[in-house]
C-alpha cells in the first residue's frame, strides 16, 4: 500500500509538472514593448547582460550626438534610466512568483531508524500535500492574473517615465529661451540705466524717472538669476531622467520650443478611448479577476486546509525471530470545528468588493480626467495661438513704428523703452502659453494611456493585490 501511495503521489506530482509555468527568455518584456511600441513607438530594453548594457551605451551616445529632440530624449531615458530597469527586474521577480505558484508541492521524504537490546525499526515515509495538487490549477490560473498585471505595471513605469520627460524637456527648453529673452533684456536695461544716469548728472532727467530706469535693470537683472537657476534645475531634472553619467551631461538642446501644430487635434471620442487603453484601468479589472477566482478558491476549500497524505514503509528486525514489514498509509487533515473558513471566506468577499469599488472609483476618474485634460489642451492651444496670431506680431508692428518714430524725433528714447519693456512682457507670455501647450499635450496623451502621477485607486490595488493570499487561503 506504501509503494502504491508514493507511486501515486509521483504520478500526480508529474502531471502537475506536466501543466505548470515555466520562465520565458526574456522575462515578460515582450507585452511591455509591444505597449510602449504601440503608445509612444518606443523602444524598451531590459538589460541583462553586459552586451546588452554595450548595445544600449551605443545607441544612447548616437542619440546624444545631435541635438536633442523631445522624442529622443523620451527613448533615452527608456534605455538608460536605471529607475526604469528596477522596474523590470520587478517584473522578472513577479514571474518567478508565477513559475512558483504552477509547480506542485514537492513531496516530503523521510526515514528513521530506532534500535535497542538487539532490536531494531526502520520507517520509511512519502508524504504529499493533496489539497495543494487538487488546487494546483486553480492557483496557477490566478498567478497568471496576477503575472499579466506585473506585466501591465512595467508598461505603465513605462509610460509614466515618458511622460516625465517630456514635462522636463519643455520645462528645460522653454527656460533656456526664457534665459536668452532676459539677457537681451538686461544689456538693454543696463545700457538704459547707465543713460539714465548721465542725464541725471546734467539735470535733464528728474530723480523719478532715473529711479524708474534703475528699478527696471535691477528688476530684470533678478529675474534672469532666477530665470538661469530654474533653467539649470530643469536641465539636471531632464539628465537625471535620462540616466545620464558625467560624460553625457554636455548635451545639446534647440534654442527654442517648436512651434505650434497647424491644427489641434480633434479628440470626440476621448473619453471611450481613456476607459479603453488607460493601463492603471486594465491592471485594477485583471486585480478584480484574480481575487474573484481567489475568492471562489476560498469558498470551496473553507472547511479544508490541510490534507496530507503518507506512505509508511516499516520494518522490523527482532533477534527473537525472523524480520517482518508493515505497510501503510496516515491521513492528516484539519476539523473545523472552530473555524469553518468563514472569517477568510469573509475578508476574500470584502477584498473583492473593495477592489470592485476602487475600480469603478478609477473609471469615473478616468472620464473626468480626460474631459479635463482635452480641455486644457485645446484651451492652452487657442491660448498660445493667439500670442502667435495676434499678440506677437501687433507687437512687432508697434516696435517698427516707435523706432521710426523716434528716428524722425517724435518720440524720445524714453518712450521707445517703455515699448520695449511692453514687448519684453509680451515675448515672455507667448514663450510661457508655448510651454503650457507642449505641457497640456503631454497632460492628454497620460490621460488617455496612462503614464501619470500614481493615483491613489492604482496604488490601493497594488495593495490589494499583495494582500491576497495567492492560493486562495488553502493553507
Amino acid at each position: 500500500m506504501a509503494h502504491l501511495l508514493a507511486r501515486g503521489l509521483l504520478v500526480l506530482s508529474a502531471l502537475g509538472l506536466s501543466g505548470c509555468a515555466a520562465f520565458s527568455p526574456d522575462s515578460g518584456m515582450t507585452a511591455v514593448s509591444d505597449l510602449a511600441s504601440q503608445t509612444i513607438s518606443k523602444d524598451v530594453a531590459f538589460v541583462r547582460t553586459a552586451e546588452g548594457a554595450a548595445a544600449v551605451d551605443a545607441r544612447v551616445r548616437q542619440l546624444l550626438a545631435r541635438t536633442l529632440s523631445a522624442d529622443a530624449a523620451v527613448q533615452i531615458a527608456l534605455l538608460n534610466n536605471k529607475g526604469l530597469q528596477a522596474a523590470y527586474n520587478e517584473l522578472a521577480l513577479a514571474e518567478t512568483d508565477l513559475v512558483e505558484q504552477s509547480l506542485p508541492p514537492n513531496p516530503v521524504f523521510s526515514i528513521s531508524r530506532i534500535s535497542g537490546n538487539g532490536a531494531s525499526e526502520i520507517e520509511r515515509q512519502v508524504v504529499g500535500d493533496i489539497l495543494a495538487l487538487a488546487t494546483l490549477p486553480f492557483r496557477s490560473d490566478i498567478a497568471r492574473e496576477r503575472f499579466r498585471g506585473a506585466q501591465l505595471r512595467a508598461a505603465l513605469a513605462t509610460l509614466r517615465l515618458a511622460a516625465d520627460v517630456r514635462r522636463a524637456y519643455v520645462h528645460t527648453v522653454a527656460g533656456n529661451e526664457t534665459v536668452v529673452l532676459l539677457t537681451d533684456a538686461k544689456a538693454t536695461a543696463e545700457s538704459t540705466a547707465q543713460l539714465a544716469v548721465k542725464l541725471g548728472e546734467t539735470g535733464s532727467l528728474n530723480k523719478l524717472d532715473q529711479a524708474r530706469e534703475q528699478v527696471f535693470y535691477a528688476e530684470t537683472t533678478a529675474d534672469l538669476a532666477t530665470a538661469r537657476q530654474a533653467a539649470t534645475s530643469a536641465r539636471e531634472r531632464l539628465a537625471r531622467l535620462m540616466g545620464l553619467w558625467d560624460d553625457g551631461l554636455d548635451f545639446r538642446l534647440p534654442n527654442q520650443l517648436p512651434p505650434l501644430p497647424r491644427r489641434p487635434q480633434a479628440l470626440p471620442s476621448i473619453e471611450v478611448d481613456a476607459v479603453a487603453h488607460r493601463i492603471d484601468l486594465q491592471i485594477a479589472r485583471l486585480e478584480l479577476a484574480a481575487l474573484a477566482k481567489a475568492l471562489n478558491l476560498t469558498e470551496a476549500t473553507r472547511f479544508v486546509t490541510l490534507l496530507d497524505l503518507a506512505g509508511i514503509s516499516r520494518r522490523t528486525q527482532d533477534p527473537e525471530g525472523p524480520p517482518f514489514r508493515e505497510r501503510g498509509f496516515d491521513v492528516q487533515f484539519q476539523i473545523p470545528i472552530f473555524d469553518g473558513g468563514e472569517v477568510r471566506v469573509r475578508q476574500a468577499a470584502e477584498t473583492y468588493n473593495l477592489a470592485f469599488n476602487r475600480l469603478t472609483e478609477r473609471a469615473v476618474n478616468v472620464r473626468s480626467e480626460a474631459r479635463d485634460a482635452y480641455r486644457a489642451y485645446r484651451s492652452t492651444y487657442d491660448i498660445a495661438s493667439h500670442y502667435q496670431r495676434e499678440i506677437i506680431p501687433l507687437r512687432k508692428i508697434i516696435t517698427e513704428e516707435m523706432q521710426l518714430r523716434f528716428s524722425s524725433m517724435q518720440v524720445d528714447i524714453f518712450a521707445l523703452l517703455t515699448e520695449a519693456r511692453q514687448r519684453l512682457a509680451s515675448l515672455r507670455g507667448a514663450i510661457d502659453a508655448r510651454q503650457r501647450f507642449f505641457l497640456a499635450q503631454a497632460d492628454l496623451q497620460t490621460a488617455v494611456n496612462g503614464g501619470g502621477a500614481a493615483a491613489a485607486g492604482g496604488e490601493t490595488s497594488t495593495t490589494i493585490a499583495a494582500a491576497a493570499p495567492a492560493d486562495g487561503g488553502s493553507h
